[in-house]
Order: C-alpha cells, then structure tokens, then sequence
C-alpha cells in the first residue's frame, strides 16, 4: 500500500488496511516457508522414487518441524531489524547521538582496537591477550579488503593454486561449441559436408536442434548455448589446434582469462558492499566535526589537496543513517565462503555457460547495490552515479546476455521493478539494463531471423512438461488420453519416452546428447505445425492422471529447496570427469591423480552433516527464499524490488531440465554473503530503505 496514500486517509482506515498489508506479507512469508518445509518433506520419497502416494505420517512430522524452524528464522531476523532499528532511533534522538554516531562512523571504517566482540548488538568482554589478537586481526582484515585491488589481490593469491594444479574444468557443452564452429570454419574454407539428410549426422542433432528450424541454406552454427560464447570458445580452440595441434592449449587460456574476470567480479561486488566507496570518506580515519545545532548530522573532512594543506578540508555532510562500512568479521566471512567454497573455486575454472553467466551477475549485483543505495541518500537529492559505475552496469549486462539466454528476462523484468521503485533516475535504467538487452538480444534474433545461425529448440524449455508426460506414459500409460496421444505422436515416440525417463533429469525424454538417439523426440520429422499441439496435449494428459504429474514436477524440482538433498551434478564434476581426465590430448596427464583427489575431498565434505551444507547450492537457495520473506514482512519493498532477480532464478532453477544442478545455483550462492550484509545494514534504517515522506525536504524536485 503506498505510504503517501496512506497519510491522507482517516487514522482507523490507515491501521486497518496496514494490519491487513501486514498480513498479507506474513502469510506469503509463511508459504515461503511451507513450500522449504514440503519440499523437505517429500524428499525421502522422491529420492526412493517412490511418489506422494506413499506420503506418510513421518513425513508430516517432518514437514512440520522444518516449517517451524523456517518460520522461527524469519521471525527471528524480523524481530531483529526491530530491535535495532528501534536502537538505532533511540541513539539518533538523544543529544549526544551525533558525537557518537560520529565515532560510530569513524571506528566502522577502520575497527581498529575495539577489546569486546559485538554479536547480536551486545558487546561481549574478552580477556586482554583475546581483544588484542582480535583487534589485530581486524584491522588486517579491513586493510586486506580496504578497496577492490587488494580484495582482487587476496583471491588471486588464496585461488592460485586452482589454474596452476587444475588447469581447467569443463564438461560436454564446451566440446560440442567446439565441433559447432568447426563445421562452420570448414563450411567457410569450402569443404562439403552433410547437412539435412536422414544419413546426416551434424552437431545440431546432437543436443538435438528440430530440422523444421534449419534454415534452407547449410549454416552450423546455433544459439543453443549462446552464439557469441559459441564463437568464442570454438575460435580459441580452432586456433588452438592450429598452433599446437590440440584444444587443450586454448581451454587452458580461457579457463585462466576466466578465472581473472571471476576474481575480478568478486572484487568489484565485494568492495561495493564493504567499503561503500560513493561515500566521500579519507583512507585513514576521518577528521569528524559534529554540528551540535544539528544532532541528525554528521560531518566528516576531507582535506582539499593532501601536498596542500593549508588550502583547508572539504566537508561532507551525512545523514544519522549513514551506512557505515561492514566490520571485521563479515568481511572475514564473505571472503571465507570465496577462498574456501568449491562452489566458488571450482567454478572459476569451470568453461560453461553458467560460471561466466554466475560471476558477472555478482558484479552486476554490487553495481546495482549501489544505486541502491544512493537512492535518497543524500538531503537534497541522490547522489550522482559515479560514471564507472554507468559503463561497468552496461558491460556487466552484456556479459550475462551472451552467457545465458534467460538473462534477457531477468533483467527486462528488473528494469519495469527499478522504474516503478526510482522514477526519477529512469534515464539511468533505459541506458544500462533496456539499451544493452534490447541490442544484444536484438542482433541474436536478427541473426536467427535471417538464417546465419540457428536458433535453440523450444523443447529446452519445456523439461517440466517432458518430465509430467514421460511420467505418465512410464507410470500409468493408460491414461494417456486417445486425442493427446494422437497430437504427441508427430513429436514424440511415448513408448520411447517412458524408457527414457528419469526422474532427476529430462535431457534422455528430449534426446539430448550423442547416446541414445533413436528414443524420444522425433526431432528429424517434427514441424512448427506439429508443436502447436504440444501444450493441449500436455494438459490433457495432466488432467487424466494430476498425481502422477505432480510427482514428475516434484521429483526435478524438489532438491532446489531442500538441504538434506544431495546435488545431481555437483562442480566437483567438471573437475573429475572423463572430458577432462580421459578424452583431452595432454590435459589428462597433467595431475591426473591430484585432480581426482581434489575432487573426492570436497565429495566427502559434502557428505558430513549440517557441516557439508555450505558446499550445497540449496543451502544458500533456502536461506535466500528466508531472508526475502523476512524482507516481505518487514514491507522493505526498496529492497525487494533490487532483491527480486534473485526469486527469478529460482524460477529458473524448477524449470531447469535437471532436479538440484548446482550450476544453475551459483549466481544466489556468491551473493549470498553480501545479501547478508544487506539486510543487516538495513536494520539499522535509513533513506535508502523506505525513502522520505514525500513533502520532507529529502524528497526535493531536483532529486
């Protein structure tokens, strides 16, 4: 409900619709909760295979007790953005609040001697050889990630030991781009080969791509894993292979080129949420003069020229609500999950689509945390948006476009919810999220439109409904309705469907890969005509048989939000598998053993109880989908609008083909430290989180 609508109605209408706002917010907070706590239920069941109907009391039980651990979370961390923006206020409204905000501010950008711990808001007294040890190993801690280049410093040097011990990861996908711009650089040179042909095998059958999309022209290139990185990956190994004779050589130099822009990325994020570098403030500690006419100022100086100073400082006025810069310890543990979670490590080396697409998300997450934040953050009016900021926003945009293909949603998405929630800025938004996507994902399209590449089959898309209909055609075929098996016939071979399904995977139901081509979907023979049947059938087939569909969706959905399940395909495969350690020319004898040993440490870790966890990607997807909902009922929608691509990806998580596929987890776990420092900071309340009521001198025309 708008706020300023709100102020200009009778005092009981405005309760009584802010009670039942409120409501509205803990209820969908508490479904949040329930679908964790269903998905933890059944997840016994669907790792048995054995479906909902053997739903029993035990797993009743257990859907109980993880809702009410969900629940006690969210109310936890809502009780606690209370208690200390109710703290918050109380120091701000005494006399001396200014003096000592002002030193508040003054010791958060450095913490260098502090001899107690702070934990929850109460400070714990520690023994003096303990504060002294402590102190010093903050102020280490801040100086080692005082800006982006000495963070990008301590990743490079904590993440050494990946590119020089395990030169690259990668799995099949790279392989087939490879085969893809070989075909076409040896269309280009003029070598003949096959094309549509029912003898014909090219790279499009393999994923497989339908005919009816082909152009009429030969060409073999497509989009089904972004063209632009198609050209790329497959122009590096074809060099590769010209100067060495193998693609080793050339995935080695991208795993290195990416491993760089990983560090890079983190860095970049990591300084934004540390250091809060658009707020004006010295690199030692600042000379502070409070404004005793002016209690809710603070003042800080910063000398005009440091050779001259005897031409006096330059003040900067802040809010009470300044955001200050994160502590010792969340800093320590930000770069903890980095330098340590194979998650992160693993996937800097990592040569597919999700990794590239993952880090530059991160990047593009701290840039947007900063527009955040300046939204009115200032008296008069946002502070300016530094012009770094403006073309690292456009560049980190470009990169996700051309590593994901979904990237264009999320972010048009984005654009509508930053409009709606910073109007006055909308030149900003149009610039660097609409322009970037419009053009990159414009000349794609034109590019399909004129037959220079082939587009990705629609069939990717539909691996929940592949699954529904591959279920009931294994489970129960006879109730298969007569008309829907007639519409799926010129698509699908159901009998070879049901054979091909798996629970946890809908790449066999859609033909995917080398093996096993004859199952499934007739990719050779379909039309567009065909396809347009395809959804009444899949309805059909669900309103004969819901149960059974139910449990299709479940089983390749369920593992995103449970944390007792293991992942199908953890980054730990991209290490150790047979690409890298059997099928290469020399990358396999290059610490064959210590790569596989690499590889079975973190499957162990992952395997410890509650300790393991923080290797899992739906670990950090469950406490994400939490502090969103206690974002929900604390009405931040500032928050959750800058917060909302996050919830997108989950959506993309259950429509992946695959059931808990780590990769498509890791843009939500390498933020999930910084939405942490978000939401505490946020407690301590301030213009960026609500904005001004609107006639207050914030909420300036010129802002």
């Amino acid at each position: 409900m708008d706020r300023d609508h709100l102020s200009h109605s009778p005092a009981p209408t405005r309760t009584a619709l802010a009670r039942v706002g409120a409501a509205l917010c803990w209820l969908i907070a508490a479904l949040a909760c329930a679908w964790i706590a269903w998905c933890t239920a059944i997840g016994p069941l669907m790792r048995a295979d054995a479906g909902l109907a053997a739903f029993r009391w035990t797993n009743g039980v257990a859907f109980v007790a993880m809702f009410v651990v969900c629940f006690g979370i969210v109310w936890l961390l809502v009780r606690s953005a209370h208690r200390a923006a109710d703290s918050a206020t109380r120091t701000t409204a005494s006399l001396g609040g200014a003096a000592d905000s002002t030193a508040h501010l003054s010791d958060s950008a450095h913490r260098t001697s502090a001899p107690a711990a702070h934990l929850a808001g109460r400070t714990i007294a520690l023994p003096p050889r303990a504060a002294r040890f402590f102190a010093a190993a903050g102020r280490l801690t801040v100086r080692a990630t005082r800006n982006w280049r000495r963070i990008w410093l301590v990743l490079a040097i904590g993440w050494l030991w990946i590119p020089t011990t395990l030169l690259v990861a990668y799995g099949a996908d790279i392989l087939s781009q490879t085969r893809e711009f070989a075909w076409a650089w040896n269309q280009w040179t003029g070598l003949e080969q096959p094309y549509i042909g029912f003898f014909s095998f090219v790279p499009m059958d393999i994923y497989p791509t339908a005919h009816y999309m082909w152009s009429t022209d030969p060409t073999y290139l497509t989009d089904q894993h972004n063209i632009v990185l198609t050209v790329i990956y497959g122009a590096s190994a074809a060099l590769s292979r010209y100067l060495t004779g193998s693609n080793d050589a050339g995935f080695v130099v991208l795993a290195a080129l990416q491993w760089l822009f990983a560090g890079f990325c983190c860095a970049s994020a990591a300084n934004r949420f540390f250091n809060l570098p658009w707020i004006p403030r010295t690199a030692s500690a600042p000379h502070t003069h409070p404004d005793y006419a002016h209690p809710e100022r603070l003042r800080t100086a910063t000398p005009i020229d440091f050779a001259h100073p005897e031409r006096g400082p330059r003040i900067h006025t802040l809010t009470a609500h300044t955001p200050v810069p994160a502590g010792p310890l969340a800093r320590a543990l930000v770069m903890l999950l980095f330098l340590c979670c194979p998650l992160v490590t693993f996937s800097t080396i990592s040569l597919t689509k999700s990794p590239l697409f993952a880090f530059a998300f991160t990047w593009w997450f701290g840039l947007m945390y900063e527009l955040y934040m300046t939204h009115r953050n200032a008296p008069a009016r946002p502070q300016r948006t530094r012009p770094v900021t403006i073309a690292a926003l456009v560049v980190s945009c470009v990169v996700m476009l051309v590593s994901a293909k979904y990237a264009w949603y999320i972010l048009m998405i984005q654009v509508v919810l930053s409009l709606l929630a910073d109007r006055r800025r909308w030149r900003l938004y149009l610039l660097t999220l609409l322009l970037p996507t419009v053009l990159v994902h414009g000349a794609i399209a034109m590019l399909i439109g004129s037959g220079a590449i082939i587009g990705g089959d629609p069939i990717e898309s539909r691996g929940a409904q592949l699954q529904l209909i591959a279920r009931v055609a294994q489970r129960n075929p006879g109730a298969i309705p007569e008309s829907a098996a007639r519409k799926l016939a010129p698509i699908f071979n159901i009998d070879q469907m049901a054979q091909a399904y798996r629970s946890e995977d809908a790449d066999p139901v859609k033909s995917s890969g080398i093996q096993s081509k004859k199952v499934s979907y007739r990719w050779r023979s379909v039309t567009a005509e065909d396809m347009k049947q395809f959804n009444a059938a899949w309805l059909e087939i669900v309103r004969a048989d819901p149960q059974t569909a139910f449990d299709a969706l479940f089983a390749k959905s369920y593992g995103y939000f449970d944390v007792f399940d293991p992942p199908y395909v953890p980054m730990s495969y991209y290490v150790d598998n047979d690409y890298v350690q059997q099928s290469n020319t020399w990358i396999k004898h290059y610490n064959h053993d210590w790569r596989g040993g690499v590889a079975h440490v973190v499957r162990q870790w992952s395997r410890i109880p509650v300790l393991g966890w923080v290797t899992h990607g739906n670990f950090y997807v469950t406490l994400t989908l939490l502090i969103g909902a206690a974002e929900l009922a604390l009405r931040r929608w500032h928050a959750l609008s800058w917060h909302m691509p996050l919830l997108l990806l989950m959506g993309v998580m259950i429509t992946a083909p695959a059931n808990n596929f780590e990769r498509h987890m890791l843009p939500i776990a390498f933020v999930f430290g910084f939405l942490c420092i978000t939401f505490a900071r946020d407690n301590r309340g301030g213009s960026w989180v609500h904005g001004p009521a609107r006639g207050t001198a914030h909420d300036s025309p010129r802002a």
